[in-house]
């Protein structure tokens, strides 16, 4: 039987995708639920996943754009059994009827392989070994092969140069890729931003001490209750639900002539994933709890990585929250993301010495940065809301009443 796999929908105001890669080679044998293709638009990246086994047949090259709904591929599910190129054992692959047997070896087959520092860090990252990585792959295609006999004889290359010359070479390739479209869309809305808006940022300094400590005293009770991780993102995405009660109009957007404020707060948080930057949206951030925000964020950020979230995760939102410092940044002037009219940034924790009553004490700091459109929001807004976020995160307790002071509420103040 012939099974026709379609171009799926990522979201019902996309009629456009764009093949991005196959994973696949045509006339392999692929196996039920095995991602064959990814499947990119100007929002998101999708995978194309195989609903039988079979042999497949590529109707639509890569980069090429197409309408959804249009067939990518089909699969003869009467071709059953392994793809070409799999091996069995210590085996080699049958060559003309023969086989080549592969040396034997005591050394472990991790240690064999090379990895890059790149792969090594997402490796550690997602908590994978080299056999898993290894057990993980569906085929070994000709380019692999390839790129190994290219390798080798580079490498035979460079051995036979004299130690003198070995330290001189230098390459003068170019690499040339093709744009995505989701990178594609955020450079032109990058592009519109700054045309488009009257940018302003404004900074401040957070000390993290407190929030710090807390993770420190109730890190274990709260991975063995909620089965993660607390981090610093579901404090700052709860200060900043609860600092727009004070400061709405950091929550507005520009509607035509109007101004649009709404009454809830969907947050928008940063990730930087393989294929881009993707702004998941925590809902209703105003009313979830710490523990509640820290799994969606989780979530989300693993759906995006892995290209499993959908566009209606993506869409909408009306503020983001980014952080640089997970890359090491001291400080940076976010961009605005439309249609909303402020974004804040978070930067690395750095040990500082700081001024507190009167005695100078080394404190976990950080560098927020607000970046807010100017048309709609003043300068004493975008002050007081990030002096808000400040007093919240410095004083977490008040995140349970409010923003205000305990002792206001205790007096009722």
């Amino acid at each position: 039987m012939l099974v026709e796999i379609k171009v799926p929908t990522p979201g019902e105001s996309i009629t456009e995708v764009e093949i991005g890669k196959w994973l696949v080679e045509d006339g392999d044998v692929v196996e039920k639920d095995q991602e064959v293709a990814e499947i990119e638009s100007d929002k998101a990246t999708l995978s194309l996943v195989a609903p039988e086994s079979g042999k497949i047949k590529i109707m639509i090259q890569e980069g090429q754009t197409v309408a959804v709904g249009a067939i990518a591929c089909t699969i003869d599910t009467s071709v059953t059994g392994t793809t070409r190129t799999e091996t069995t054992g210590n085996r080699a692959p049958e060559v003309s009827g023969k086989t080549t047997p592969v040396a034997e070896t005591n050394e472990p087959e991790a240690t064999k392989i090379k990895i890059t520092p790149v792969a090594q860090k997402a490796m550690e990252e997602y908590h994978v070994s080299v056999d898993d990585v290894l057990n993980g792959l569906h085929r070994i295609s000709r380019k692999d092969v390839e790129a190994v006999v290219n390798l080798s004889t580079e490498a035979k290359q460079h051995a036979a140069q004299p130690a003198w010359a070995a330290g001189g070479s230098f390459s003068r390739d170019e690499k040339r890729e093709r744009m995505s479209p989701l990178r594609r869309k955020l450079s032109e809305r990058l592009v519109s931003v700054k045309n488009e808006t009257a940018m302003l940022t404004t900074f401040n300094e957070i000390d993290m001490s407190r929030v710090m400590e807390i993770r420190k005293e109730y890190q274990d009770k709260f991975l063995k209750t909620h089965g993660f991780k607390l981090g610093f993102m579901s404090f700052f995405t709860k200060a900043v639900a609860e600092a727009m009660k004070y400061h709405p109009a950091i929550n507005s957007q520009i509607d035509g002539d109007e101004i649009l404020t709404p009454e809830f707060v969907d947050v928008g948080i940063a990730v930087q994933t393989p294929k881009g930057l993707m702004v998941p949206i925590v809902r209703n951030a105003e009313s979830k709890t710490i523990p509640a925000i820290e799994l969606e964020i989780k979530e989300l950020a693993e759906k995006a990585r892995t290209k499993k979230i959908s566009v209606e995760e993506l869409s909408g939102g009306t503020f983001t929250i980014t952080n640089g410092g997970t890359f090491g940044s001291l400080l940076s002037t976010p961009i605005i993301n439309p249609p909303q009219s402020a974004i804040l940034g978070m930067h690395n924790i750095v040990e500082r010495p700081v001024a507190v009553t009167g005695q100078v004490v080394i404190r976990p700091m950080m560098y927020v940065a607000l970046s807010y459109d100017h048309r709609i929001i003043d300068g004493k807004d975008s002050v007081g809301f990030l002096v808000k976020v400040k007093e919240l995160v410095e004083h977490p307790e008040r995140l349970l009443t409010g923003g205000r002071h305990p002792e206001e509420l205790l007096l009722g103040l």
